[in-house]
């Protein structure tokens, strides 16, 4: 498994700031209020934040040594794709919630409510997303020597492996 691109959470980020951009231009346009997050949803981005970093550190403690019980592969794979998940759902809130905030601060009068309540979102979902990167960091294994010396997984080209006759 790969880890997580950066260019993959940037274009998130900006998917996401356009569709928050958008919606919040569509309501005002239609004469109705802004969007405005519920002041639960950081909470519960922060709260992911740490149970996938939570989950990370047992597969983190087992690959360097000091745990002496084994990995779980199938452990480790989930807790990997958990914290690649949260890491798109982080760049895209955060995307989501920039555009939001942007909207509301091109306006004549910004209502200070909702900005706090966009704000905190963002700010939520950057934690989200950095420690969604750390649990991915930390469920990251290291390479071996025989990893360098494994044969490609295609078929040999032509010329460099043996031949029927050989």
């Amino acid at each position: 498994m790969r880890r997580t691109r950066p260019s993959v959470l940037i274009i998130a980020a900006v998917l996401g700031a356009v569709v928050g951009f958008g919606v919040d231009q569509l309501l005002t346009s239609a004469g109705r209020a802004t969007f405005t997050p519920s002041l639960l949803l950081p909470v519960l981005l922060v709260l992911l934040a740490a149970a996938t970093v939570l989950l990370a550190l047992p597969i983190r403690r087992a690959i360097t040594g000091r745990d002496r019980t084994p990995v779980d592969p199938f452990r480790a794979v989930r807790v990997a794709m958990l914290a690649k998940a949260s890491s798109l759902v982080g760049a895209i809130m955060a995307g989501l919630s920039a555009g939001l905030l942007a909207f509301l601060l091109t306006r004549p009068v910004a209502p200070v409510g909702s900005v706090v309540a966009v704000v905190t979102t963002l700010v939520s979902s950057l934690v989200l997303l950095a420690a969604a990167l750390v649990a991915e960091h930390l469920c990251t294994i290291r390479k071996d020597d025989d990893d360098e010396h494994a044969e490609p997984d295609g078929p040999p080209e032509p010329g460099l492996g043996l031949s029927h006759r050989d």
